[in-house]
Formats: structure tokens, sequence, C-alpha cells
């Protein structure tokens, strides 16, 4: 983001624009207001090149993987380039995505206990259960923090749950394939036993804006617009009923700013139709079941 009210998007080296981010030109304004560069997270001098004339920078790129440790280099490295290049070409404000996934994984905490920003997942938990994404975004958020520090660069942190909504791109996220489409299609039979926080995509944009809008905002936020048993989330799915929230995330820091979140059922509700606009998940022959 630059002085000039124009935004630039950053891609990987080696990806195609055509295959990965054409639908990004055809966003309102896209033709006047938005510049892609093609860039590496590992690479610092492709990044400083495209940080080049930007007063802000959103670092939202991250690996997203279970299965691969490697890339857990890829989350942390790549987030002390982003950090270092922003400085080095004058950049004032940089906005991290984080994760829940870097708050909530902690045995050790008690049930009872408000879920907030002073929280942290536990390394080597998420080593030893092998959730590697977890322990990425863990360690790439601090680092984030700690390379600001040095730097002196304003960092602020957006810390989203399980992001639902409508999707932009024409292939399937890990989550909404996972949260969404495997139930509405039925390939998967079982649900955890787990709490869980969700917030709608439109939501997390609105939030990075604003923190970086507002000159007093600082540090961490979570941005968590409610929180429901998945068995509740799936019967929503299913019928569309009343859920119920779970006082067990405190968002205040967004409140104070002013944020307001979109309600879960209607997050869920665009999230089914726009799947079945793309083609991702049969047209339901009752309407009534959206």
């Amino acid at each position: 983001m630059n002085g000039s009210d124009r935004s630039g998007m950053v891609w990987p080296a080696g990806e195609r624009l055509d295959r990965k981010n054409a639908h990004l030109r055809s966003l309102d304004g896209a033709e006047e207001r938005l510049s892609l560069c093609r860039a590496d997270l590992l690479d610092y001098k492709s990044l400083c090149a495209a940080f080049t004339s930007c007063d802000g920078v959103f670092h939202v790129a991250s690996p997203l993987s279970d299965n691969d440790p490697e890339l857990m280099a890829v989350a942390t490295e790549g987030t002390k380039n982003v950090i270092n290049a922003a400085a080095d070409t004058g950049v004032q404000r940089v906005v991290f995505t984080s994760s829940y996934g870097a708050v909530h994984m902690n045995p050790r905490r008690s049930p009872d206990q408000v879920v907030d920003e002073s929280c942290w997942s536990d390394l080597e938990y998420c080593l030893q259960t092998k959730n590697f994404y977890c322990y990425a975004k863990t360690v790439a958020e601090k680092t984030a923090m700690e390379e600001a520090s040095k730097r002196a660069i304003q960092l602020l942190v957006v810390v989203p749950s399980l992001t639902i909504g409508e999707i932009l791109q024409p292939t399937l996220s890990l989550g909404i394939e996972l949260l969404i489409v495997s139930y509405v299609k039925g390939t998967k039979k079982a649900y955890p036993n787990t709490v869980s926080g969700y917030v709608d995509v439109q939501d997390v944009a609105r939030a990075h804006v604003l923190v970086y809008e507002t000159p007093t905002a600082h540090g961490r936020y979570l941005c968590v617009g409610e929180v429901v048993h998945r068995s509740e989330f799936i019967r929503m799915m299913r019928e569309l009923v009343p859920h119920y929230s779970n006082p067990f995330f405190y968002v205040h820091n967004f409140w104070s700013l002013g944020m307001k979140f979109t309600p879960l059922k209607e997050s869920s509700h665009k999230t089914v139709v726009c799947l079945q606009a793309q083609g991702h998940i049969p047209m339901l022959s009752h309407k009534s079941a959206l």
C-alpha cells in the first residue's frame, strides 16, 4: 500500500498469473489501483523491489501444511525477510496475519481460562502433536515481533480464527474444504468434540484495514466473530437453526476499535451460496435448507 492510494499484491515466484491470481484482475478498481509483483518470501531482494515506495505492508502469506516440516522455514524466515525488507525500504507499518493456531494450542491452559491476546500456543506441544502449521504460525508471529522491535517497525497483528465466507479464487482453501465442503458432501462422517471460533472472511479483511488505519492500534488483535461447539456448527450448516455462543474468546481489542462481526449464520449461508455458484458443491433441491 503506497501513498498514491494504489495497492500492490505479491505472489510467489514461479506461480503463473493466469492460473492462480487472474481473479484479482476482476476486482472493482483493479485496473486503476492494483499492481502485481512477483517475489519470493525467501528472496530478500525481491521483497525490497516489491515494497519500494510503499507506506504499509500486509504480510498475509503463509504455507499451510501439517505434513511438511520444511515449510516452517518458509513461514519463519520469510517473515523475517518481510520485516527487514519493509524497514530497509522505508515502510512505516506492517500488518501481520497470524492465526488462532498460534493462540489455543496449550494443553496446560485451564478450560475455564478466557482466551485473549495474551495467550500463546505451546511450541513443544505443537511439535509433539505434529501440528507444524500452528508451530510455524507461533514462531513466525514471535519472529515478526522481535524483528519489528529491532527495526523500529510499527507492527500490528491480526489473529483470525476459522475463516469462512465468500471466496474470490477458483480453488478451495484447505479450511473451507475441511470445514464446509466435506460436511456438505457427506465425505466427512464425524466431527471433533471441540469448541471453535469462527469469523467471516470480509470481517478479517476489514480488521486488517482497521488496525492499519487506526493510529492508536498496537499489538495483537484476536479476530473472532462467534464461538460455537462443532456439533452446533454442523447442525446450523444442515438446518440453519439458531446457534449458541460461548464466551471463551475475548475480543475486546477489536470491539474497542468499533469492529462489528458478521453473524455466523449469515456468513455460513454466504459460504454455501458461493460454493454452489462456483460448482464446488451441488445445488440443494430445497432452498429452505440454506
